[in-house]
């Protein structure tokens, strides 16, 4: 006789199977990438006077006119680029436990990020290559074919 399921008892969870090897070319970059992003997000606070100083000599390179970002517009700036920067941290992060937990929106996401590496001469495109070739090894779309 058997017994019907109890839906109130905790089931186990699917056990995942090992982790490939090529699945560190995936979350390596991404922690490189988050831990970037986050020393960045700490100094962007001392960034405001360097915004002026970049500018005079971008106006001096270029012989335009000298411009200057009032005190607000640096606030603003430096807002903006903390708003975004967070985003992109939280990105990454979800994305690497994504992976690590074999989801498959969390390779495509990778890939994603993998791609727009590529434009971030030297390091990102480098980091951008062993992103690719992770998320695109047969034992990684394998290992994240969860949803």
């Amino acid at each position: 006789m058997s017994w019907p399921e109890d839906k109130t008892t905790p089931q186990a969870p699917q056990s995942l199977p090992p982790r490939p090897p090529r699945l560190a070319f995936l979350t390596v970059p991404l922690l490189v990438g988050l831990l970037y992003n986050a020393i960045s997000l700490l100094t962007l606070p001392f960034q405001g006077g360097a915004l002026n100083d970049l500018l005079a000599q971008l106006n001096t390179a270029s012989g335009l006119p000298p411009v200057q970002l009032t005190p607000a517009q640096i606030q603003l700036t430096l807002w903006v680029s903390f708003v975004l920067t967070a985003a992109l941290i939280l990105w990454l992060y979800f994305t690497r436990r994504a992976v690590l937990e074999g989801r498959s929106w969390g390779r495509v996401s990778s890939i994603v990020i993998g791609v727009l590496s590529l434009l971030l001469f030297p390091v990102g495109t480098v980091l951008g290559i062993f992103m690719l070739i992770g998320a695109f090894d047969r034992q990684v779309v394998a290992y994240t074919s969860r949803p």
